[in-house]
């Protein structure tokens, strides 16, 4: 698709070539209007994969992000992807490396009194995850994009998002060149992540918000060292919550619970270390591998919903309309589940079905929204020590987690939750 000034050639909404004109009362501002089917605000995982979905089935759209390409294949994310959205991003044509980069993961410890207890994903629902982080999603997706000659704008600014409540919904904003755009579109999708300008869209007085703050964050650092496990370690402490994950051979992603307050200058690389092998200690003898930490970072965390997830002609999807602790691992894929769903709700509203195929969308993804808000918010409150605890608060703790471990029914339960449940479900 090509686009210009006031005389631009565009998609229209039923994808075949038209052209913009001035007549098109186009505003002196503006420097260049395009059309397409689908305007996508956030151009991110979600953004792209669904941009990627639509694509397949002829659909066009235009995806744009107030990052950079830099600052989101640089970022560092969640690094678990569930067995499903793993063979999708293969099966999809977006790229088979997290066959050859990622890790399979067949199952997790859950270490608390000293010693680690291992779920096995396999043996209990024949599942398992994947070890591949959020950026290396990106990475593959936009290259996906690039090679297949979708339409994304990184680094925008000024961006605006009008008559949503019409069946002609627009997006603008200015480009890194300074250039001011309009996309003309059918349906608008925000997946403009947790500081979402487009979740405000819906008038206050219609939308409702649940969330629960947590009165802890994670201190996160990269480190340069050899693994300290295969998989993942969630560690239950006296001293308080750790984890234990990995990236590479040679570079490690660990959290510790922390403050929300805390400041990363004060943690020098020793007081770090002597805070995790504090917490992973016990009488089976496991230690951290240590080395240079390359990375500091303080993680507040939150569970939120927002609902309606639909207004007019624009929808929510990921962290625009839902987050969740990280403990749980579903972040990102509850955000690429949310656009597989919409890949076919939309495709019905762009064709026979109409508007009203967005109403099944919502109802959809919620489901898997609140599974996914309990799981996180369980696996939350039994892992990490609570403001102010007891003894007997530490202890019951140990007695939630073992019953976990040592129950056939414990382990499953973990086991089908972490490893996420098929679409269809």
């Amino acid at each position: 698709m090509t686009e210009g000034p006031s005389g631009a050639s565009a998609a229209s909404t039923d994808g075949s070539p038209r052209d913009v004109f001035a007549t098109d009362s186009v505003s002196a501002d503006l420097d260049r209007v395009s059309e397409t089917q689908v305007a996508i605000v956030g151009a991110g995982p979600a953004g792209l994969m669904l941009a990627h979905r639509l694509s397949r089935a002829g659909i066009d759209s235009i995806a744009i992000d107030v990052r950079t390409r830099e600052t989101i294949s640089t970022t560092q994310r969640a690094g678990i992807i569930e067995s499903d959205a793993a063979r999708d991003l293969v099966e999809l044509g977006v790229s088979d490396r997290i066959l050859r980069d990622g890790y399979e993961h067949e199952g997790v410890d859950i270490r608390f009194a000293g010693a680690s207890h291992r779920i096995d994903f396999r043996q209990h629902v024949g599942a398992s995850v994947w070890l591949y982080p959020q950026t290396d999603v990106f990475i593959d997706l936009a290259a996906a994009r690039d090679r297949d000659g979708g339409e994304v704008h990184y680094g925008v600014s000024d961006t605006r998002v009008l008559d949503i409540e019409t069946s002609s919904p627009r997006v603008q904003f200015t480009d890194t060149d300074g250039a001011r755009h309009e996309i003309r579109a059918r349906y608008v999708v925000g997946s403009d992540g947790s500081r979402s300008l487009c979740r405000h869209l819906v008038p206050e007085e219609h939308r409702q918000q649940f969330f629960r703050e947590y009165p802890f964050a994670w201190f996160g650092f990269l480190t340069q060292a050899p693994m300290s496990a295969p998989e993942l370690v969630y560690t239950h402490s006296e001293h308080g919550f750790a984890l234990i994950s990995q990236r590479t051979e040679t570079l490690q992603r660990m959290y510790f619970q922390c403050d929300p307050t805390e400041n990363v200058e004060h943690w020098s690389d020793r007081r770090i270390w002597e805070t995790m092998q504090q917490r992973v200690a016990g009488g089976d003898g496991f230690t951290l591998k240590e080395g240079p930490i390359t990375e500091k970072s303080v993680l507040v965390f939150r569970s939120f919903v927002q609902q309606p997830m639909r207004w007019g002609s624009m929808v929510l999807a990921g962290d625009a309309a839902h987050t969740v602790p990280p403990t749980g691992a579903r972040g990102l894929n509850l955000a690429l589940h949310d656009v597989k769903i919409l890949d076919g709700v939309l495709q019905r509203a762009l064709g026979s079905t109409g508007e009203a195929a967005l109403d099944e969308y919502e109802p959809a993804a919620l489901n898997r929204v609140w599974r996914a808000q309990n799981f996180s918010y369980w696996m939350t409150q039994m892992l990490h020590t609570p403001t102010g605890a007891s003894p007997f608060d530490v202890r019951r703790q140990e007695g939630e987690l073992d019953n976990v471990v040592s129950t056939r029914a414990g382990r499953t339960y973990l086991a089908e939750q972490y490893t996420g449940w098929p679409s269809h479900g």
